[in-house]
Protein backbone atom coordinates (compact mmCIF):
# COMPACT_ATOMS: atom_id res chain seq x y z
CA UNK A 1 0.00 0.00 0.00
CA UNK A 2 2.68 2.24 0.96
CA UNK A 3 4.60 1.60 -1.93
CA UNK A 4 1.47 2.20 -4.49
CA UNK A 5 1.16 5.74 -2.72
CA UNK A 6 4.45 6.38 -3.47
CA UNK A 7 4.09 5.66 -7.21
CA UNK A 8 0.63 7.82 -7.42
CA UNK A 9 2.61 10.68 -5.70
CA UNK A 10 5.17 10.31 -7.71
CA UNK A 11 2.76 10.52 -10.87
CA UNK A 12 1.36 13.43 -10.06
CA UNK A 13 4.72 15.28 -9.20
CA UNK A 14 5.69 14.68 -13.06
CA UNK A 15 2.09 15.48 -14.46
CA UNK A 16 2.44 19.03 -11.92
CA UNK A 17 5.99 19.54 -13.62
CA UNK A 18 5.01 18.99 -17.12
CA UNK A 19 2.29 21.59 -17.01
CA UNK A 20 4.42 23.78 -15.62
CA UNK A 21 7.32 23.55 -18.23
CA UNK A 22 4.05 23.88 -21.10
CA UNK A 23 2.70 27.15 -19.44
CA UNK A 24 6.44 28.53 -18.81
CA UNK A 25 7.68 27.42 -22.71
CA UNK A 26 4.05 29.53 -23.58
CA UNK A 27 4.82 32.55 -21.80
CA UNK A 28 9.17 32.39 -23.39
CA UNK A 29 6.90 31.55 -27.04
CA UNK A 30 3.78 34.07 -26.99
CA UNK A 31 3.45 37.03 -29.29
CA UNK A 32 2.71 39.05 -26.19
CA UNK A 33 5.58 41.76 -25.79
CA UNK A 34 6.26 43.54 -22.67
CA UNK A 35 5.62 47.76 -23.40
CA UNK A 36 8.51 49.21 -24.89
CA UNK A 37 10.72 51.74 -22.51
CA UNK A 38 9.78 54.75 -23.03
CA UNK A 39 12.84 56.61 -24.76
CA UNK A 40 14.02 59.53 -22.88
CA UNK A 41 13.72 62.60 -25.26
CA UNK A 42 16.32 64.58 -26.04
CA UNK A 43 16.20 67.79 -24.84
CA UNK A 44 15.68 70.89 -27.02
CA UNK A 45 16.82 74.46 -26.19
CA UNK A 46 14.20 77.22 -26.88
CA UNK A 47 15.76 80.26 -28.27
CA UNK A 48 13.95 83.41 -29.33
CA UNK A 49 15.23 86.46 -31.88
CA UNK A 50 13.77 89.63 -31.19
CA UNK A 51 14.09 92.57 -32.99
CA UNK A 52 12.56 95.83 -33.86
CA UNK A 53 12.45 95.59 -37.60
CA UNK A 54 10.64 92.95 -38.73
CA UNK A 55 10.33 91.88 -41.79
CA UNK A 56 12.93 94.03 -43.67
CA UNK A 57 15.81 92.37 -45.57
CA UNK A 58 18.29 93.24 -43.30
CA UNK A 59 16.65 91.49 -40.38
CA UNK A 60 15.16 88.87 -42.85
CA UNK A 61 18.17 87.84 -43.65
CA UNK A 62 19.49 87.63 -39.46
CA UNK A 63 16.25 85.07 -39.04
CA UNK A 64 17.35 82.98 -41.98
CA UNK A 65 20.95 82.96 -40.71
CA UNK A 66 19.79 81.63 -37.11
CA UNK A 67 17.10 79.48 -38.16
CA UNK A 68 19.32 77.46 -40.53
CA UNK A 69 21.57 77.14 -37.84
CA UNK A 70 18.97 76.22 -35.22
CA UNK A 71 17.78 73.40 -37.21
CA UNK A 72 21.62 71.60 -37.80
CA UNK A 73 21.96 72.49 -33.67
CA UNK A 74 18.70 70.37 -33.27
CA UNK A 75 17.15 73.94 -31.45
CA UNK A 76 13.93 75.62 -30.91
CA UNK A 77 13.80 78.74 -32.41
CA UNK A 78 10.94 81.65 -32.81
CA UNK A 79 11.75 85.14 -34.36
CA UNK A 80 9.34 87.78 -32.24
CA UNK A 81 9.23 91.56 -32.52
CA UNK A 82 7.86 94.42 -33.85
CA UNK A 83 7.20 96.33 -36.90
CA UNK A 84 8.54 99.97 -37.84
CA UNK A 85 10.48 100.49 -34.39
CA UNK A 86 7.69 100.15 -32.14
CA UNK A 87 9.90 100.47 -28.82
CA UNK A 88 6.93 99.10 -26.51
CA UNK A 89 5.89 96.09 -28.40
CA UNK A 90 9.66 95.12 -28.66
CA UNK A 91 9.77 95.40 -24.91
CA UNK A 92 6.69 93.56 -24.16
CA UNK A 93 8.11 90.90 -26.43
CA UNK A 94 11.45 90.70 -24.22
CA UNK A 95 9.74 90.62 -21.02
CA UNK A 96 7.03 88.00 -22.59
CA UNK A 97 10.59 85.54 -23.28
CA UNK A 98 11.47 85.83 -19.92
CA UNK A 99 8.61 85.21 -18.28
CA UNK A 100 8.47 81.96 -20.32
CA UNK A 101 11.32 80.89 -19.43
CA UNK A 102 13.18 80.38 -22.82
CA UNK A 103 16.58 79.10 -22.61
CA UNK A 104 18.18 81.73 -24.85
CA UNK A 105 17.72 85.18 -26.15
CA UNK A 106 19.28 86.77 -28.93
CA UNK A 107 18.10 90.05 -29.76
CA UNK A 108 18.73 93.23 -31.40
CA UNK A 109 20.34 95.82 -28.93
CA UNK A 110 18.06 98.82 -28.02
CA UNK A 111 20.27 101.75 -25.60
CA UNK A 112 17.76 102.67 -23.15
CA UNK A 113 16.86 101.76 -19.60
CA UNK A 114 13.86 99.43 -19.77
CA UNK A 115 15.98 96.97 -22.22
CA UNK A 116 18.94 97.67 -19.91
CA UNK A 117 16.51 96.60 -16.94
CA UNK A 118 15.08 93.62 -18.42
CA UNK A 119 18.50 92.37 -19.26
CA UNK A 120 20.24 93.13 -16.58
CA UNK A 121 17.70 92.32 -13.91
CA UNK A 122 15.25 89.89 -15.03
CA UNK A 123 16.67 88.09 -17.32
CA UNK A 124 19.50 87.15 -15.25
CA UNK A 125 17.37 86.41 -11.99
CA UNK A 126 15.84 83.47 -14.31
CA UNK A 127 19.37 82.97 -15.41
CA UNK A 128 18.36 83.16 -19.12
CA UNK A 129 21.79 84.32 -21.38
CA UNK A 130 21.32 87.50 -23.72
CA UNK A 131 23.26 88.14 -26.99
CA UNK A 132 23.14 91.21 -28.72
CA UNK A 133 22.76 90.93 -32.59
CA UNK A 134 24.07 93.35 -35.28
CA UNK A 135 23.02 96.26 -32.10
CA UNK A 136 24.77 96.63 -29.51
CA UNK A 137 24.57 98.10 -25.54
CA UNK A 138 27.55 97.92 -23.57
CA UNK A 139 28.22 94.89 -21.72
CA UNK A 140 28.07 96.57 -17.60
CA UNK A 141 24.99 98.06 -18.67
CA UNK A 142 23.28 95.09 -19.91
CA UNK A 143 24.82 92.07 -18.70
CA UNK A 144 24.79 90.11 -22.34
CA UNK A 145 26.96 87.29 -22.81
CA UNK A 146 28.51 88.68 -25.78
CA UNK A 147 27.91 90.79 -29.23
CA UNK A 148 27.66 88.88 -32.71
CA UNK A 149 27.80 91.94 -35.96
CA UNK A 150 29.50 94.60 -37.38
CA UNK A 151 32.50 96.59 -35.83
CA UNK A 152 30.73 99.95 -36.32
CA UNK A 153 33.37 102.41 -35.40
CA UNK A 154 35.12 100.77 -37.96
CA UNK A 155 32.06 100.95 -40.32
CA UNK A 156 32.11 104.36 -39.65
CA UNK A 157 35.57 105.05 -40.60
CA UNK A 158 35.21 103.57 -44.14
CA UNK A 159 32.02 105.24 -44.91
CA UNK A 160 34.37 108.51 -44.40
CA UNK A 161 37.43 107.22 -46.31
CA UNK A 162 35.00 106.40 -49.29
CA UNK A 163 33.31 109.73 -49.02
CA UNK A 164 36.46 111.62 -49.17
CA UNK A 165 37.19 109.68 -51.89
CA UNK A 166 34.64 110.80 -53.95
CA UNK A 167 33.85 114.07 -52.43
CA UNK A 168 37.31 115.54 -51.83
CA UNK A 169 38.80 117.22 -48.84
CA UNK A 170 37.12 119.70 -48.14
CA UNK A 171 32.92 120.71 -48.04
CA UNK A 172 30.34 120.34 -46.28
CA UNK A 173 28.75 116.60 -44.59
CA UNK A 174 25.73 116.08 -42.93
CA UNK A 175 25.72 113.55 -40.41
CA UNK A 176 22.08 112.79 -39.40
CA UNK A 177 20.90 110.33 -36.70
CA UNK A 178 18.05 110.17 -34.45
CA UNK A 179 18.32 111.69 -30.83
CA UNK A 180 18.81 108.93 -28.71
CA UNK A 181 22.16 107.93 -30.50
CA UNK A 182 22.11 104.73 -29.28
CA UNK A 183 25.15 102.80 -28.70
CA UNK A 184 25.70 101.59 -32.17
CA UNK A 185 25.24 104.91 -33.73
CA UNK A 186 27.85 106.29 -31.56
CA UNK A 187 30.29 103.84 -32.64
CA UNK A 188 29.58 104.85 -36.14
CA UNK A 189 29.85 108.31 -35.57
CA UNK A 190 33.25 107.87 -33.47
CA UNK A 191 34.49 106.48 -36.79
CA UNK A 192 33.48 109.33 -38.99
CA UNK A 193 34.49 111.74 -36.98
CA UNK A 194 37.97 110.16 -36.17
CA UNK A 195 38.40 110.15 -40.25
CA UNK A 196 36.93 113.23 -41.42
CA UNK A 197 38.56 115.78 -37.93
CA UNK A 198 42.23 115.38 -39.95
CA UNK A 199 40.52 117.46 -42.47
CA UNK A 200 40.42 120.85 -41.36
CA UNK A 201 38.25 122.07 -45.44
CA UNK A 202 35.60 119.48 -43.84
CA UNK A 203 32.98 120.98 -41.77
CA UNK A 204 30.94 118.41 -39.92
CA UNK A 205 26.96 119.20 -39.58
CA UNK A 206 25.70 117.40 -37.10
CA UNK A 207 21.38 116.61 -37.45
CA UNK A 208 19.58 114.95 -34.82
CA UNK A 209 16.20 113.94 -35.24
CA UNK A 210 12.82 111.78 -33.71
CA UNK A 211 12.00 108.54 -35.38
CA UNK A 212 9.06 109.15 -37.09
CA UNK A 213 9.05 110.29 -40.92
CA UNK A 214 7.06 113.54 -40.60
CA UNK A 215 10.11 114.49 -37.96
CA UNK A 216 12.86 113.28 -40.12
CA UNK A 217 11.22 115.31 -42.47
CA UNK A 218 11.51 118.55 -40.43
CA UNK A 219 15.09 117.62 -39.21
CA UNK A 220 16.27 117.30 -42.90
CA UNK A 221 14.75 121.20 -43.71
CA UNK A 222 16.21 122.06 -40.58
CA UNK A 223 19.54 121.07 -41.48
CA UNK A 224 19.19 122.20 -45.35
CA UNK A 225 18.39 125.69 -44.23
CA UNK A 226 21.43 125.89 -41.87
CA UNK A 227 23.92 124.28 -44.47
CA UNK A 228 22.81 125.82 -47.71
CA UNK A 229 25.84 124.54 -49.08
CA UNK A 230 26.18 120.86 -47.65
CA UNK A 231 27.64 118.56 -50.64
CA UNK A 232 27.11 115.36 -48.54
CA UNK A 233 25.01 113.02 -46.17
CA UNK A 234 25.70 110.29 -44.11
CA UNK A 235 22.40 109.03 -42.59
CA UNK A 236 23.86 107.01 -39.68
CA UNK A 237 20.59 105.89 -38.35
CA UNK A 238 20.16 103.78 -42.14
CA UNK A 239 16.23 103.99 -40.90
CA UNK A 240 15.63 108.07 -41.73
CA UNK A 241 17.43 107.65 -45.15
CA UNK A 242 14.30 107.41 -47.33
CA UNK A 243 12.23 110.02 -45.81
CA UNK A 244 15.76 112.48 -45.90
CA UNK A 245 16.44 111.85 -49.64
CA UNK A 246 12.68 112.59 -50.24
CA UNK A 247 13.12 115.96 -48.75
CA UNK A 248 16.74 116.68 -50.22
CA UNK A 249 14.96 116.02 -53.59
CA UNK A 250 12.25 118.61 -53.29
CA UNK A 251 14.79 121.62 -52.87
CA UNK A 252 17.27 120.58 -55.83
CA UNK A 253 18.30 117.43 -57.59
CA UNK A 254 19.43 114.96 -55.45
CA UNK A 255 22.25 113.46 -58.00
CA UNK A 256 24.68 116.37 -57.04
CA UNK A 257 24.85 115.02 -53.40
CA UNK A 258 26.88 112.66 -52.29
CA UNK A 259 25.12 110.08 -49.83
CA UNK A 260 25.94 107.52 -48.04
CA UNK A 261 24.36 105.17 -45.32
CA UNK A 262 24.31 101.61 -43.88
CA UNK A 263 22.75 98.46 -45.31
CA UNK A 264 19.79 98.16 -42.08
CA UNK A 265 17.53 100.27 -43.09
CA UNK A 266 14.20 98.98 -44.96
CA UNK A 267 15.19 101.52 -47.95
CA UNK A 268 18.34 101.50 -48.03
CA UNK A 269 19.18 98.79 -51.01
CA UNK A 270 15.98 99.93 -53.13
CA UNK A 271 17.42 103.78 -53.06
CA UNK A 272 21.09 102.12 -54.00
CA UNK A 273 19.46 100.44 -57.14
CA UNK A 274 17.57 103.66 -57.79
CA UNK A 275 20.95 105.71 -58.05
CA UNK A 276 19.86 108.00 -55.02
CA UNK A 277 22.59 106.58 -52.82
CA UNK A 278 26.14 106.61 -53.73
CA UNK A 279 27.40 104.05 -51.10
CA UNK A 280 26.31 102.28 -48.57
CA UNK A 281 28.01 99.51 -45.56
CA UNK A 282 27.51 96.24 -45.63
CA UNK A 283 26.96 93.77 -43.06
CA UNK A 284 26.94 90.36 -42.82
CA UNK A 285 22.95 89.63 -41.51
CA UNK A 286 22.93 86.35 -42.25
CA UNK A 287 25.85 85.54 -41.03
CA UNK A 288 25.23 87.78 -37.84
CA UNK A 289 22.25 84.82 -37.37
CA UNK A 290 24.08 81.99 -38.02
CA UNK A 291 26.86 82.69 -35.44
CA UNK A 292 24.75 83.95 -32.80
CA UNK A 293 22.28 80.85 -32.66
CA UNK A 294 25.91 78.77 -32.86
CA UNK A 295 27.42 80.66 -29.80
CA UNK A 296 24.08 80.65 -27.75
CA UNK A 297 24.07 76.74 -27.99
CA UNK A 298 27.64 76.57 -26.92
CA UNK A 299 27.18 78.33 -23.64
CA UNK A 300 24.29 76.34 -22.69
CA UNK A 301 26.17 73.36 -23.66
CA UNK A 302 29.10 74.22 -21.71
CA UNK A 303 31.42 73.89 -24.82
CA UNK A 304 32.49 77.39 -24.75
CA UNK A 305 32.28 79.82 -21.26
CA UNK A 306 32.66 82.51 -21.25
CA UNK A 307 31.84 83.87 -24.42
CA UNK A 308 34.47 86.64 -25.33
CA UNK A 309 32.68 89.50 -24.29
CA UNK A 310 34.34 92.32 -26.86
CA UNK A 311 32.14 90.20 -29.53
CA UNK A 312 32.41 88.19 -32.56
CA UNK A 313 32.62 90.45 -35.33
CA UNK A 314 31.28 89.85 -38.92
CA UNK A 315 32.35 91.40 -42.35
CA UNK A 316 31.91 94.60 -43.58
CA UNK A 317 32.67 96.07 -46.86
CA UNK A 318 31.15 99.03 -48.93
CA UNK A 319 28.77 98.52 -51.39
CA UNK A 320 28.38 101.35 -54.58
CA UNK A 321 25.58 102.05 -56.63
CA UNK A 322 27.68 101.18 -59.34
CA UNK A 323 27.50 97.77 -58.31
CA UNK A 324 24.48 97.02 -58.27
CA UNK A 325 23.26 98.64 -61.53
Amino acid sequence: MRKTSIIVLCILIAILCNFTFVSAGKVFRSDWKLPPRVAESEEQHRLVLITQDRETPFWDEVASGAMRQARMEGASLEVWGSYGKNKEEFLKSIEIAIQSKVDGIIIQGLDNEEFKDLTKIKASFYGIPIITVANDVPMNESLRRTYVGSDQYMAGKMIARELLNEMGEEGSVVLMYDSQKEFYQQERLKGIEEVLKHYPNIEMVHAATEDTREQITASTRDVLNRAPDAEAFIAVNANVVGAMIKEVGKRSQVAPYHIYSFDDGPESLSLLRQGKLDGMIEQSPEMMGQVSVQLMMEWLNGVTVPLDKNGYLTEITILKAADVQ
